[in-house]
């Protein structure tokens, strides 16, 4: 490997340490039930908060909460993911590399 191969491999290593940093700063909202349940997550997959409406706490009606909150998450998490895969693709060219995306 030549030097200019390994100084490249090291801009590309900077480059990607900063923006795994900037998605890390990077929030996205999803909601479910009309706003009834809010969830928010980080560029890195990470679910940072979760509200839920008073109005839909009802002891009798668990499972259509549950369906609510999984479908917010779900949400979130897809919307981080294609924030990272988007972020992270201007450095790899659309190259997918193992664990950044």
């Amino acid at each position: 490997m030549n030097l200019s191969m390994i100084g490249k491999a090291l801009e590309l290593k900077s480059q990607l340490d900063k923006a795994q940093k900037e998605l890390a700063e990077m929030v996205v909202e999803a909601q479910s039930g009309k706003g009834a349940v809010r969830v928010t997550a980080s560029g890195q997959q990470k679910i940072l908060s979760i509200t839920i409406s008073p109005e839909v706490i009802d002891p009798d009606k668990a499972d259509h909460l549950e369906k609510l909150v999984l479908k917010a998450v779900s949400e979130a998490l897809d919307k981080s993911r294609k924030l990272a895969a988007k972020h992270l693709g201007k450095l790899t060219g659309g190259i997918k590399i193992p664990g950044l995306m």
